[in-house]
């Protein structure tokens, strides 16, 4: 008997997109065809997601005021009449949902319509439209090994990790070399649109209160917003610093790669990808992150030992600079911790996923 092909439901954000693009490039692969469900955002998509056929529904989500609210449950109510129907035309064989408000319709569409579905999870907290789906599941795929509101022991849940792009997965054979005595010290900086500003703000005052002979040694890349690049070049210039500054690094897995440290975000995109390249850090939780998902992504990391936690709260110059010293004076510490890192990638996660994904479509045969 032929299979349908598996249905993608995704939301519109790199976090949700970069695990979905990874298991569309893995089911190709393998030969299994495979559809897009999504929203309008979808229309940006590239890679193999692009190459095959996409689905449009209508989505919103259900926060802000109450008539915002209204409208979104109202957009979500349009988008399982429209992902019914779209279920119902190609006869799908299963349906793999990566989160965002506009997989739900999708997933709850797929339930009505008894199809097997599955969720994946990026963070280590199930998201609010992950939770929404959950019911239907018959099984839920999961980046850490413990994710809130998924009960310990429930028979579906499987840890895949999360999928990280080829470029980053090429990079995981490079070994890490901590900085030797009196030698340059690599840091990269970067975080992201929500964190550029007070990263901005803090490092450049850290590195500039650290002892000359420690400072001078220091090479950093780091992400600032336009409108701060003249006030932060201006700070490292004061001690002299060598800093290359950019709103977006297209070449970032390199350059973390090349780093000794590693000060970020804690998304679950750039905790797979530290791990999987194996490289310590220092990540600032993004205090504003829906269910704190950031923190609980951080500290999952850091109790594998991969990387050290500094809340948002006690993000300060004083508090940065004391880990710099300690860390660069032993740097037997940052070797560790990259080597913790690494254990904790999971670069087959994608390959693991599709494994699951077989699983489904021989419930469905």
């Amino acid at each position: 008997m032929t299979l349908g092909p598996v249905v993608l439901a995704t939301g519109g954000t790199g976090g949700h997109v970069f695990p979905a693009e990874a298991l569309a490039g893995e089911l190709e692969a393998r030969g299994v065809p495979f559809a897009l469900v999504t929203d309008q955002r979808g229309k940006q998509w590239q890679g193999a997601l692009a190459r095959r056929p996409i689905h449009y529904i209508h989505s919103a989500s259900p926060s802000g005021s109450l008539p915002r609210r209204l409208l979104a449950m109202l957009s979500l109510g349009l988008g399982l009449f429209d992902a019914w129907r779209v279920l119902g035309r190609i006869a799908p064989s299963a349906v793999v949902g990566f989160g965002g408000y506009a997989s739900v319709p999708t997933l709850i569409a797929a339930r009505l319509r008894r199809l097997p579905a599955m969720l994946h999870e990026q963070n280590a907290v199930l998201g609010k439209a992950n939770r929404m789906a959950l019911a239907g599941a018959s099984r839920i795929a999961t980046s850490f090994e413990r994710t809130r509101h998924v009960e310990p022991g429930d028979s579906r849940a499987h840890l895949v990790g999360n999928p990280v792009r080829e470029q980053v997965r090429a990079l995981r054979s490079l070994a890490y070399r901590p900085p030797g005595p009196g030698r340059v010290i690599d840091l990269v900086v970067f975080g992201g649109s929500q964190g550029a500003a007070s990263f901005g703000q803090v490092v450049p005052e850290a590195v500039l209160s650290l002892p000359k002979e420690l400072r001078t040694r220091l090479r950093i890349v780091q992400q600032c917003r336009p409108e701060d690049f003249d006030q932060v070049r201006q700070r490292y210039a004061r001690g002299g610093i060598v800093v290359e500054l950019a709103p977006f690094f297209a070449d970032l897995p390199q350059r973390l790669a090349a780093a000794h440290l590693v000060v970020g975000r804690a998304g679950a995109s750039t905790v797979a990808e530290l791990a999987t390249i194996g490289r310590p850090s220092i990540l600032v939780p993004y205090p504003y992150a829906a269910d704190d998902h950031q923190t609980a992504n951080a500290r999952a990391f850091e109790a594998q030992g991969g990387c050290i936690v500094i809340p948002h709260a006690e993000f300060t110059a004083a508090a940065l600079a004391r880990q710099f010293e300690r860390l660069f004076a032993q740097p037997e510490i940052l070797a560790g911790m990259a080597g913790a890192a690494h254990a904790a990638g999971r670069p087959d996660a994608a390959a693991r996923l599709a494994d699951l994904v077989g699983e489904l479509t021989g419930d469905a045969a």
